[in-house]
């Protein structure tokens, strides 16, 4: 029988979908022809792009030029732009800002048809380390209040551009989905004097059922109310509020974590479309005095991972509600039980 489950979190409700039962074989991916030639993202299009923010490069390569392994730059086509000045407008009942902030691109190989899974872990703990990096710099502006780090990959997720890549967008205000985050994490601390994040690691090492895969620093789960099938959060075991505090060790311990989720989630679906955003909290440097007084104690930074298998259809954009067909704890069993190749590639 069909059951509903609300997220501990931000009281989401979603419907799991247990008649259905769907399996890894029942999510076919169905590919988009992606434009690929002339990719300004290759090694050898650099004057394609705009001058580069940052890079990993080979010693005695040039800025701009080939012999870079990652590479930094702005999005040609920001969503948002770092000049100008931050103003606040009302129109009546209706506000406006001013489209201030940052809008960057982290290019993760200079191959164009290497794939995450085949990246060493060398190189995902050097991506995140572009992440933290980056995240660290641009909260020294003033006028931006949120750091969002995500990937797209495949058609269905929303990428553009098949060369690897993940983007970076920096807000003048906290987006409503965090706020939400923010807001359910401090009451439960209000109410118990405890991060829901870390009582939730408890409470996953309790049931063990919702379990992936775990090491010292962090554990990756299958949520008791996931979304979409297969989804999957992986939370450090340190509590942390900000990203951008995870140490050069941690990054290791992430990138053998995220390794070994992506080769699970390739043996059992494939190149399946997938998205993976990281949820830290507000930047507060500059914040008002009072501003989210409790976040060191009751946030706790955090990676959610979302196969793009089911879409997203009217049901869904009228209710807030999510359908997913796959019961999370055995979207969390055939995780465990996938085949894992042990041997580091790239």
């Amino acid at each position: 029988m069909p059951e509903l489950r609300k997220d501990p979190i931000i009281g989401r409700w979603v419907i799991i979908s247990t008649e259905r039962g769907m399996r890894p074989h029942d999510f076919p991916v169905q590919k988009k022809e992606i434009q690929t030639s002339h990719c300004p993202f290759c090694e050898g299009n650099e004057d394609k792009t705009p001058p580069e923010i940052t890079a990993w490069r080979k010693d005695g390569t040039s800025i701009n030029g080939p012999g870079w392994e990652i590479r930094v730059i702005p999005n040609k086509f920001p969503a948002l732009k770092v000049e100008g000045e931050l103003k606040r407008k009302g129109l009546g009942i209706f506000d406006k800002i001013s489209g201030v902030g940052a809008h960057e691109v982290i290019i993760e190989t200079p191959k164009h048809n290497e794939e995450f899974i085949s990246f060493s872990n060398e190189r995902i703990a050097k991506i995140f380390w572009f992440y933290r990096e980056r995240s660290r710099d641009l909260k020294q502006d003033s006028r931006l209040r949120y750091i969002l780090i995500f990937k797209n990959h495949g058609y269905e997720a929303g990428t553009s551009l098949e060369h690897p890549h993940s983007q970076l967008i920096a807000t003048p205000i906290t987006p409503k989905i965090v706020k939400e985050e923010l807001t359910g994490a401090k009451t439960y601390f209000d109410y118990k004097h405890r991060c829901i994040f870390c009582d939730m690691i408890e409470q996953e090492h309790f049931d063990q059922s919702r379990i992936i895969i775990e090491n010292e620093s962090f554990i990756a789960i299958s949520p008791f109310a996931a979304r979409s099938p297969y989804e999957i959060w992986i939370l450090p075991k340190r509590h942390s509020p900000d990203f951008d505090s995870i140490s050069d060790e941690e990054l290791t311990k992430l990138s053998i974590i995220l390794k070994d989720i992506f080769q699970r989630l390739s043996s059992i679906l494939g190149d399946m479309p997938y998205n993976y955003v990281i949820h830290t909290a507000s930047n507060r440097n500059f914040q008002d005095p009072g501003y989210w007084l409790t976040i060191e104690a009751d946030f706790h930074w955090h990676i959610e991972l979302m196969p793009r298998l089911t879409r997203i259809a009217g049901f869904e954009w009228g209710t807030g509600f999510y359908i997913n067909p796959t019961v999370p704890e055995d979207a969390a069993k055939s995780l465990r039980e996938a085949t894992v190749e042990k041997k580091e590639e790239g």
